[in-house]
């Protein structure tokens, strides 16, 4: 690249000098390397965590921490369907490590221990009615489908605050960041056999302990009936890139939380989730009324939803595809559908075996 310029000679005329332009020199930019090991975290703390979410810091009535569950699904379901042991509303099993983890329809989710936030969380809706004031209504049959998006609020609301890491829900059951996979969550229902008060009541001597930090200290039981539901959050803590299971996964050392300390993030998460069950019980389930601050349930999660107003395919039972826009949340929980003629449709979590996006020429994505 050449450029001219001017010099007078002894007439005072001008004539143009040609010079040559220096190459232009770019400072290389800093890339992020995405980190290749993954970082030491602090180890589950059974006494600082006990004492995080029971009386009188927090609501949960029982805290089992563990080095290792198969699924802390599967082991706290068959917990509560025992009826010689006592896991009252808002009860939590929490493992180090998941070697046979489970997620939706049944998909493998292995976790290494120290590298993830396990949690189940068992809730019986029935019993917070029974043992309310008489203004507190009838949990409707509708409310149980929106406990797992409940969880996934809380655990947006509890990340963001705690390790200033953004997140969204992508329908039904994901939490994502930066569009790929931060956490997942899985409900499963616990039908249980009524029980009288004195066979509670024995079953509660039987597994109490003196002191709320003991490793199975429980609360005073209730009116344990009905139907129990456990809801599961799996979170990516401190995987490395090369330890995710695909690209389309992520973890908060990935995303540059400001704290690793499940210790923290667990008791962040699940007593958010408390708060916000509480709430949501106190309307007895009704999505569409307003909780404590005003929001009604569908507001809150609609809120959070990157999944409303996406192009989406939504595969369905039989290899059926159902594709259109997302367009909003059934009183249910399920995701109403428009296709291109215009039809509704509403699908429930259990319908799809995989939600993605699409885009105008038709590649699918995650999110």
């Amino acid at each position: 690249m050449t450029g001219s310029t001017t010099s007078s000679d002894q007439h005072g005329q001008t004539e143009p000098q040609n010079i040559q332009a220096q190459p232009l020199k770019v400072a290389p930019q800093p890339t992020m390397a995405l980190p290749t090991e993954r970082l030491p975290t602090a180890p589950l703390d059974p006494a600082r965590l006990k004492a995080a979410l029971m009386h009188p810091q927090g609501d949960f009535g029982r805290v089992e921490v563990v080095a290792s569950a198969g699924s802390t699904n599967t082991d706290l379901a068959a917990g509560a369907a025992d009826p010689e042991q006592f896991w009252p509303d808002l009860s939590v099993l929490i493992a180090d490590a998941q070697p046979a983890g489970k997620g939706r329809l049944g998909r493998a989710w292995e976790v290494p221990a120290g590298a993830a936030m396990i949690s189940s969380v068992l809730v019986w809706p029935g019993e917070q009615q029974a043992t309310g004031t008489a203004a507190t209504p009838d949990f409707a049959s509708s409310g149980y489908g929106w406990l797992s998006i409940l969880a996934g609020v809380a655990l947006c609301e509890a990340l963001l605050s705690l390790t200033g890491v953004p997140t969204e829900l992508k329908w039904p059951n994901d939490v994502v960041s930066g569009g790929r996979k931060l956490a997942g969550i899985l409900a499963q229902v616990v039908p249980v056999k009524a029980q009288t008060a004195a066979e509670l009541q024995a079953t509660a001597r039987t597994t109490a302990r003196s002191t709320p930090t003991s490793p199975t200290a429980v609360a005073t039981p209730g009116t344990q009936a009905g139907f129990g539901v456990v809801i599961g959050a799996g979170v990516n803590v401190s995987l490395s890139a090369e330890e995710l299971p695909t690209e389309r996964a992520t973890s908060l050392l990935l995303e540059g939380a400001t704290t690793l300390d499940r210790n923290e993030l667990l008791a962040a998460y699940l007593n958010k989730f408390a708060a916000r069950y509480r709430d949501f019980v106190s309307v007895g389930g009704d999505a569409q009324k307003a909780m404590a601050g005003g929001q009604s349930m569908v507001e809150l999660a609609e809120a959070h939803l990157s999944t409303l107003g996406q192009e989406v395919r939504a595969e369905l039972p039989g290899g059926t595809m159902l594709r259109g826009t997302a367009v909003g949340l059934g009183t249910d929980g399920g995701l109403d559908i428009r296709d291109a003629a215009g039809q509704m449709h509403h699908v429930s979590a259990g319908d799809v075996i995989h939600l993605r996006r699409t885009t105008a020429d038709g590649t699918v994505k995650y999110a």
